[in-house]
């Protein structure tokens, strides 16, 4: 019985000297800037076809940098490879874009439409929570052989301005060419006409009266 609850003052001290190093742990240190990630770091973002085998451990590369919203990631590659978005974890496990969504997978490219270019893609985090990026060329095996990684994004200092920008409106149909005939309608007699149409018969008789009184003066 005194063994037991030996055991138990030791569990409890356990617990209670753990709490006391957790309470005493730094606190992590603030955001202050936005921050640009070199993927891979100077292995950068190849891989070898030869031996399939990519540059390095993505993941682990990844496990080492703290990603907050508006940081970029810039992956210094070549147009062998691929560089691939998604917040869709079906499409990054199958290392395809074949499930994906409308608006949760997007594909970057540098502007290099040859085999072989040297590249440079910087990629903003706009997403906060989990994100993940691949390579689907050759058919996916890039990323089956280590060209992929997940990445969890924290709010940090939010989005900048040049980021946090609203999405455009919805595309509106333009109106077809029957929509912009006039509809059918009258159109009332301007006053203006009627007006001078009285002033003109009002001047021909007083031009008749004239020459009535003329003719009487002759006669007499």
């Amino acid at each position: 019985m005194a063994m037991a609850n030996l055991a138990v003052i030791i569990a409890l001290l356990s617990l209670i000297t753990a709490a006391a190093a957790a309470s005493n742990a730094p606190a992590p240190a603030p955001v202050t800037a936005y921050t640009n990630h070199t993927v891979g770091g100077a292995a950068g973002w190849f891989f070898n076809s030869t031996t399939n085998t990519s540059a390095t451990n993505f993941t682990t590369w990844a496990a080492t940098q703290k990603f907050n919203l508006g940081d970029y990631l810039i992956f210094n590659a070549n147009s062998n490879a691929t560089v691939i978005q998604t917040y869709n974890d079906a499409v990054y496990l199958n290392c395809t874009m074949d499930e994906a969504g409308d608006n949760d997978t997007f594909q970057y490219n540098g502007g290099q439409d040859q085999f072989g270019q040297a590249l440079t893609v910087a990629v903003p985090l706009t997403f906060e929570g989990p994100n993940y990026f691949f390579s689907d060329a050759e058919d996916g095996v890039q990323c089956q052989q280590g060209m992929a990684f997940e990445i969890q994004v924290q709010h940090g200092l939010g989005l900048p301005p040049s980021l946090n920008q609203p999405p455009p409106p919805p595309y509106i149909e333009p109106p077809g060419p029957d929509s912009l005939q006039s509809p059918p309608g009258t159109f009332p007699q301007s006053p203006a006409n009627n007006a001078g149409f009285r002033g003109g018969a009002n001047l021909r008789g007083a031009l008749c009266i004239g020459s009535i009184l003329v003719l009487f003066l002759c006669v007499f």
